[in-house]
């Protein structure tokens, strides 16, 4: 096995596509014009990779921001390299869209900018999809995915998780500044992963696969998805919208007096909640089909 959480995001794209082609790579020194005058370090990237290649022979224009650069979050030049290649792909119209997405969100030295950035690269996104392009969101790596990036792969396709990512619109550390450790201690590594890591996010529906921590592991659920895709509805429609929404209103009426990610789980039918977190994944995916099965005979 070889750790997808552990590379970098020039070593996930290696692992993952073939022919690999990069566009504005390093040796184009494009980095962000705002860092420096805050005496920040730049990247020649900018802290996402962008290009095109192949996955199991299928083409594809894939993305893989950057973690160890401010922790993935998204600045002017970043967000803009991100359109960019959206853009491209609208015109080229490759098998797939594949962000390989790791950010805690906008880049506050960038402010408005880095706001600016992540809505364009919504509206981006959703150009693709309109255009018949599915897009895939892979989340694994140690940083998760939050803030606006954290809503950019609530508008994909198909998101495929690990256990140990994580995905949620606000950050553990956030929530703890905003509304205090009463609130939410981000110190507590159990229960940000209980409540934003890759299991409970496939249990509520929020990602769609879940796979082990493995390179092949993440690159056999991509294939997959792309070709699960030719069977679907690409582009977003008012019907899905509906469902999504239907979905989110049942789980408020559901577990809108749970606090606990456990009370939730037990809510589902799972008899032991407190087991979930040491299956590992085979085990815990064949637990989430019965209870699912359980749910269509009874729903």
């Amino acid at each position: 096995m070889s750790s997808y959480l552990e590379a970098t995001a020039r070593q996930r794209v290696a692992a993952l596509i073939s022919d690999f082609t990069e566009f504005l790579p390093p040796a184009k020194e494009w980095t962000s014009p705002h860092l420096p005058q805050l005496n920040a370090p730049v990247s020649f990237d900018d802290g996402v990779v962008i290009g095109r290649g192949t996955i199991d022979g299928r083409q594809v224009y894939v993305a893989a921001q950057e973690g160890g650069f401010m922790g993935g979050a998204v600045g002017e030049v970043h967000g803009a390299k991100l359109v960019g290649l959206m853009r491209a792909a609208v015109i080229h119209k490759p098998q797939a869209l594949v962000l390989l997405a790791e950010s805690g969100g906008v880049r506050l030295h960038e402010a408005n900018a880095g706001l600016i950035a992540v809505s364009e690269v919504l509206r981006a996104l959703l150009a693709v999809r309109a255009a018949g392009i599915p897009v895939i969101v892979v989340i694994g790596g140690s940083n998760g995915c939050f803030g606006g990036m954290g809503i950019v792969s609530r508008c994909a396709n198909v998101i495929i998780m690990s256990e140990e990512a994580r995905l949620a619109m606000s950050g553990p550390e956030v929530i703890e500044t905003a509304n205090g450790v009463e609130e939410f201690d981000s110190r507590d590594r159990a229960l940000v992963w209980r409540t934003t890591g890759g299991k409970h996010r496939y249990l509520l529906g929020d990602c769609q696969m879940l796979v082990a921590d493995d390179d092949a592991a993440f690159k056999t659920a991509i294939v997959q998805a792309m070709q699960e895709s030719v069977q679907s509805e690409v582009a977003l429609s008012l019907a899905a919208l509906e469902a999504e929404q239907k979905m989110l209103t049942a789980r408020l009426q559901d577990f809108a007096n749970k606090t606990e990610p456990m009370d939730i789980w037990a809510a589902m039918g799972i008899e032991h909640p407190e087991d979930i977190a040491m299956l590992d994944t085979d085990a815990f995916l064949q637990l989430s089909a019965s209870i699912k099965q359980a749910e269509r005979q009874h729903g």
